[in-house]
């Protein structure tokens, strides 16, 4: 084969890689990256709808200004309510940065130890779930215990289970995923057994303590356990891609307003949410931001020490197998940039 022949068959290759290529390129992220930036927060938010979210609430507490409360799109798009700042929202796993608060609470006060192990506290499982004389209540917050996570198996959101019984069965007499302490892997299950040795330890509701001891020392008034503890035409409609259904009155969890979640993480933050060594023992254990995804809702809650900033971010809907989270966090990454640019 000549040389001119070769040249020419592997710029033919090239071009159809090329071609194929363009067809994996995830097009929406990538207008919604490039997109020229606007010139206010509130301008952002709107574009979010462009990029069919129905629904965004964003709140900013930056140093020295007003917290600033911004809302587009719909609160109810079925019945025509406009978003506004102020609607309760289903705040997923943000939900955890309060149980890891309570716990490092309740280990300060000797109520728990950090060292103790599963089969220690809850001696039932020992012969149910791998290594539970291995996993200690340290590595449960750190999701380092290997414990597989029940929203992870097969067809989880198709029907999920209403009770915690229910849910921790799935995940019984299962593999552990590696061994206690050597690996890393996001599960829910750990959540859901350190909200039952709190109730256990507690011998109460452990909302309860986190509402005495979190909530009401920062005087939040609008962070609830359930959506059945609140009026259900303050919460946000949640919708999923493909599901004609709103799913706001389906029991997943925490609500809260953004302003909610703003003042705790910067109480997180600059630690006024704790006492004596507290924080000390919340920092070995677990992180000062995150986020939370469930069908209907997404959410970002982050504290921005450069700029000094909290920055809550709500939207919907939600697709796990679109592009709907990645667009969430261009959206917020691109409200960083205005504030950024604005400091």
């Amino acid at each position: 084969m000549s040389a001119d022949r070769k040249t020419q068959i592997i710029r033919i290759v090239l071009f159809v890689g090329t071609i194929v290529s363009l067809y994996f390129v995830p097009w929406p992220m990538l207008k919604a990256w490039l997109k020229p930036l606007p010139d206010t927060v509130q301008e952002q938010v709107e574009d979010a709808l462009d990029h069919g979210f129905d629904g965004v609430i964003v709140y900013v507490d930056q140093a020295g200004q007003p917290p600033a409360y911004h809302a587009a799109g719909w609160h109810d798009p079925e019945d025509k309510i406009p978003a506004y700042p102020e609607a309760l929202f289903k705040i997923a796993s943000i939900s955890k940065l309060y149980t890891a608060v309570a716990i490092a609470k309740l280990v300060h006060d000797g109520h728990l130890s950090l060292d103790k192990t599963l089969a220690d506290y809850f001696p039932e499982l020992a012969g149910r779930m791998k290594y539970a004389d291995k996993v200690t209540l340290a590595m449960l917050v750190q999701h380092r215990s290997g414990i597989p996570n029940y929203t992870n198996t097969p067809d989880y959101w198709m029907a999920p289970k209403e009770t915690n019984e229910e849910n921790l069965e799935l995940v019984l007499d299962l593999p552990a995923s590696f061994e206690p302490g050597t690996s890393y892997e996001y599960s829910n299950t750990n959540y859901l057994l350190l909200g039952e040795l709190m109730d256990k330890v507690l011998g109460y509701p452990h909302f309860q303590f986190i509402q005495k001891a979190i909530l009401n020392r920062l005087n939040l008034k609008n962070t609830f356990a359930s959506v059945s503890d609140v009026d259900p035409d303050r919460v946000m409609s949640g919708y999923y891609v493909g599901y004609p259904h709103d799913l706001k009155g389906e029991d997943m969890g925490m609500l809260a307003t953004a302003e909610d979640v703003g003042i705790f993480l910067r109480a997180l933050n600059d630690g006024s949410v704790f006492d004596g060594e507290e924080q000390e023992i919340y920092s070995s254990i677990y992180v000062y931001e995150h986020t939370g995804l469930i069908p209907g809702y997404q959410s970002i809650a982050r504290y921005h020490r450069d700029i000094d900033a909290v920055v809550v971010q709500f939207t919907g809907p939600t697709d796990f197998e679109g592009y709907n989270w990645g667009l969430a966090d261009i959206v917020y990454g691109r409200i960083l940039k205005i504030l950024r640019r604005n400091k």
